[in-house]
């Protein structure tokens, strides 16, 4: 191989291995949606359970939040985690007193982590 071809064999190599190191922490590690339930409390309102799937490493990245969405984008609830859940995979939580309006016969229910944001796998669930 001529010098010219082994720097030009290099230079995409090395230039590979970059696009891969940017590319590889958006995709992976995102919190995953893995069962959910609702409840519909005796005031109307619903309370929902859910169990998420993240592979949290301490303060620096982990599962943060989960939301309760509308078909129209609306976020009718938000459950806020208070710390993350290291040595306790899946875990699940539980927001009690959301409001979803009359005629909403459907929710999305979406992971958050504090490193990709929003990602993995959601859960489209029927309120009934």
């Amino acid at each position: 191989m001529k010098p010219a071809q082994y720097k030009h064999q290099l230079l995409r190599l090395v230039s590979a291995l970059c696009l891969a190191v940017m590319i590889s922490p958006a995709v992976a590690g995102e919190v995953d949606v893995v069962a959910t339930e609702a409840e519909r409390q005796s005031d109307g309102k619903w309370r929902f359970s859910v169990t998420l799937l993240h592979d949290d490493e301490g303060w620096d990245h982990y599962a943060d939040r989960w939301d309760v969405v509308g078909p129209d984008g609306t976020v009718y609830g938000e459950r806020v985690l208070a710390h993350p859940h290291e040595n306790e995979q899946p875990f699940t939580r539980s927001l009690p007193g959301v409001s979803i309006p009359e005629g909403v016969t459907t929710v999305t229910i979406r992971g958050h982590d504090n490193v990709h944001g929003l990602g993995g796998k959601e859960l489209v669930l029927e309120l009934k």
